[in-house]
């Protein structure tokens, strides 16, 4: 079968996945088969559509029959599938650890009958937002994942959640009013919303236009990327969450930002005189991101800022606009997806087991749980960038592209990354220092801190009616998608050669423009 059959299905999927859960909504057995089903699916699909992709080129469908630039195009090249391929994967661990964590909390006969269809809705928008092939199909996944991600991050209705979600919301309405006003200016200006063909239009209007249409794009996805100095917004927004709607957000949401302006800027504006800007941008969101995690005493809070903080890095390499650079940001977005979203799974493990995530409540839980304790260092580790892990190659990519720049501006960001991996080293020890190693946190009494006292047996709350024996194995399954999470960011170095070639032909496929531009439109139709 023509694998571009295929390249339809990561959004149709989760879509009638999301019809079913619906109508079971009063199953939850058929939900939690339906979301895992869909899901495993759309990893299969993904790993097929990525080696097609490497071995043959893009991987195109019109959808129904009508071609660009006046129907949809779906396109699937090196770097959408692989950022497909990464996401879904995520988002499978994620589903599989909440319906854990629902199990232990609720009970097994209670259906979480929001929750199922709008997860899957949510992925359908991911997946729509890395495979559109035109501007306009890019603002409807952007939508799709944004409603959804409305109703998630507002889940259980409590006054923190309400009010961070309002702030959400707000910004995210703004964001998408200046990408649909860039939009109108895109298609008045060129005639065309596909990207295939903006890639030759734009290149015939005026310097001042082609720069106003830029800015505009550029703004719209640097608030959904949280670049600073529109990313105030992250940090307040995610860790009121339930740990697997923060962990998936700061593992997606933010990267398809990311993935927009990379796809923006090497397609439509490959000689762009922003760099500057962004290099700018890259250095003040990695610098003032890390400070803002190092002063914080909670760990949820901690992450956000290093989330933030960390986008800094991939903004470096699309600013450098060189192969390598641009292989190197890559690399780092896989990289980040994963970390970033196993640490978040495990803050959840660790605010069930220690009843808080407050670094003044926490304390002796490497003693308590030492599985708990590995579970957090490596990712720790791997996002400090401490050797041999993937976070230190993806750091050391991009450093060498900045030399290899050889501009001022490239070694003052080189020298910016230095710093922020020593301070992201130094945030990510002293949250191990103590939560982990030093001893529990005491209450004015003198008597240990919530749910830390060894010698104490852990309060049941009401939801917890399952057996010791099935409540073990609840856990269990909440700590099995972090581990495979800490395996797969292990894979990412043992793997990193080849993962790096992948790379590496992305990175030379966007700069070419060719590929993509042929592929969508059969003769590089202007």
């Amino acid at each position: 079968m023509n694998a571009s059959a295929l390249v339809p299905l990561p959004v149709v999927l989760p879509l009638f996945g999301a019809g079913l859960a619906l109508a079971f909504g009063r199953s939850a057995r058929a939900q939690r088969i339906v979301s895992v089903v869909v899901l495993a699916l759309m990893v299969v699909i993904a790993a097929v559509l990525l080696v097609r992709a490497d071995a043959d080129g893009p991987q195109v469908t019109h959808v129904g029959g009508w071609h660009a630039p006046i129907g949809i195009s779906l396109v699937a090249d090196r770097l959408s599938a692989l950022m497909l391929l990464v996401s879904v994967f995520v988002a499978l661990c994620v589903l599989v650890y909440s319906l854990s964590q629902g199990l232990v909390e609720y009970g097994p006969d209670t259906p979480l009958s929001i929750y199922h269809p709008t997860f899957l809705i949510l992925v359908a928008g991911v997946a729509n937002a890395f495979l559109s092939g035109d501007l306009f199909n890019l603002y409807v996944g952007f939508e799709i994942l944004l409603a959804a991600s409305y109703v998630l991050l507002t889940l259980g209705g409590t006054a923190d959640r309400i009010r961070a979600g309002s702030t959400y919301v707000v910004v995210s309405l703004a964001s998408s009013i200046v990408f649909l006003t860039a939009l109108a200016l895109v298609y008045a200006a060129t005639g065309t919303v596909s990207m295939a063909q903006l890639a030759g239009r734009l290149d015939d209007l005026p310097d001042g236009v082609a720069l106003l249409l830029q800015l505009m794009l550029l703004t719209a996805f640097a608030i959904k990327a949280a670049v600073f100095p529109l990313s105030a917004w992250l940090p307040d927004s995610y860790p009121t969450a339930p740990a697997p709607v923060t962990a998936v957000f700061a593992g997606l949401l933010t990267k398809v930002g990311v993935y927009a302006i990379i796809r923006t800027q090497t397609l439509l504006f490959p000689d762009s005189e922003l760099s500057d800007v962004l290099l700018w941008a890259a250095l003040l969101t990695m610098v003032l991101g890390i400070l803002g995690a190092v002063a914080q005493d909670d760990l949820k809070r901690m992450l956000s800022f290093t989330l933030v903080s960390h986008i800094g890095y991939m903004v470096f390499g699309v600013a450098l606009a060189t192969d390598d650079g641009l292989s190197g940001a890559i690399y780092y977005v896989v990289h980040h997806i994963v970390i970033q979203t196993n640490l978040f799974l495990v803050a959840g493990l660790i605010e069930r087991r220690g009843g808080s995530t407050s670094l003044e409540r926490l304390g002796g839980l490497a003693r308590l749980s030492p599985v708990l304790a590995l579970l957090f260092f490596v990712p720790a580790m791997n996002l400090a960038g401490i050797p041999p892990f993937s976070g230190f190659l993806g750091k050391l990519g991009l450093m060498q592209a900045g030399v290899d720049d050889g501009g001022w501006l490239a070694y003052v960001l080189v020298a910016g990354s230095v710093v922020t991996s020593l301070l992201t080293l130094y945030a990510m020890a002293k949250a191990w220092n103590r939560a982990f190693w030093q001893p529990p946190a005491t209450e004015p009494d003198g008597s240990a801190g919530p749910r830390t006292d060894l010698h104490r047996k852990p309060r049941r709350t009401d939801a917890q009616v399952l057996t010791g024996k099935a409540a073990v194995v609840m856990r269990a399954g909440m700590a099995g998608p972090a581990a495979a999470l800490l395996t797969v960011g292990v894979a990412l170095t043992v793997f990193a050669g080849p993962l790096i070639g992948l790379t590496d032909r992305a990175a030379a496929d966007l700069r070419e423009r060719t590929p993509y531009i042929e592929a969508v439109l059969p003769g590089g139709a202007p």
